[in-house]
């Protein structure tokens, strides 16, 4: 069963970073492609960014150039750096893994389990 908790989440004023966590049990991250989601209040979850096994990073538009994805094989974490944060990035953060170990793609549909999430909350 795979379990993943995120953390790193807080309160930062725009143009901040941070960088958020995701601790994985259950499944290798060296041979997996995770994910991460974030959601915002009365809206859907938004792919956010993916990593395949092989460590290429994947990211939607509007993160892309700000956000970096990358992962610990060894301590089976993968983090997301964020930076030049907007207050538009404020939503709770998932972590997520694929029903497929290759899929990197942004469809929710494609993801299987997650965590409980981490809030980030950017403010002018």
């Amino acid at each position: 069963q795979v379990q993943l908790a995120e953390s790193g989440g807080g309160l930062v004023q725009v143009g901040d970073s941070l960088r958020l966590s995701c601790a994985a049990s259950g499944r290798s991250i060296s041979t997996s492609a995770m994910g991460w989601f974030r959601q915002a209040p009365g809206k859907e979850r938004e792919f956010v960014a993916a990593i395949s096994a092989n460590s290429d990073p994947y990211y939607s538009a509007s993160v892309k150039g700000r956000f970096t994805i990358s992962k610990d094989n060894a301590a089976n974490v993968v983090y997301l750096e964020m930076s030049s944060l907007k207050a538009k990035d404020s939503a709770v953060y998932f972590c997520e893994a694929p029903s497929s170990y290759y899929y990197t793609g942004p469809s929710a549909d494609g993801y299987v389990c997650w965590g409980p999430g981490t809030q980030v909350s950017v403010y002018a």
